[in-house]
């Protein structure tokens, strides 16, 4: 009940905009702690539990390697529709991952996004938190996932570290 009212909240209240004073102005995912942090003017606004891909360890390497990307990187896209609870777009692949993608003869793969919960879970709740279970995204609580929402922007930086 508590996630169907938080995404009435917003998704009808303030779709697609933060409606906090305080804007996170850069986000850091460090994925050998599991941690999100969302910062503002250099402080630590929140922190957040994070999942990866399947295969953590490592830089992502070509599409279909269940890695979660390392590097410097944007918000570029929100989506109120997916078939997670919400989900904001990662700019990957960026020039480098291309290049390095190309220099290996191979796909870089896209679509990263930071998201919630699936809207159709294949398992009990409680597994979710424990395991890394993405295709190569981050994934947060869907309670996280509504302030990763409004409390960022489109082209707010994200820097991913191992």
């Amino acid at each position: 009940m508590r996630n169907a009212l938080l995404a009435i909240v917003v998704l009808f209240i303030a779709p697609g905009i933060a409606w906090s004073n305080e804007l996170a102005d850069r986000i850091i995912v460090v994925k050998s702690e599991r941690k999100l942090y969302l910062l503002s003017a250099g402080k630590v606004m929140r922190e957040m539990n994070v999942s990866l891909g399947l295969r953590p360890d490592g830089d992502k390497q070509a599409e279909g390697d269940f890695r979660t990307p390392e590097g410097e990187y944007v918000l570029d896209r929100r989506n109120n529709s997916s078939g997670y609870f919400l989900s904001v777009g990662i700019s990957y692949p960026n020039t480098k991952d291309r290049l390095d993608a190309e220099k290996n003869g191979v796909s870089p793969g896209g679509q990263i996004m930071i998201h919630g919960l699936p809207n159709t879970p294949r398992h009990d709740s409680g597994y979710y938190g424990n395991v890394d279970w993405t295709d190569g995204c981050i994934a947060v609580s869907n309670s996280d996932m509504v302030d990763v929402w409004r409390l960022t922007n489109l082209y707010t930086p994200i820097s991913i570290l191992p």
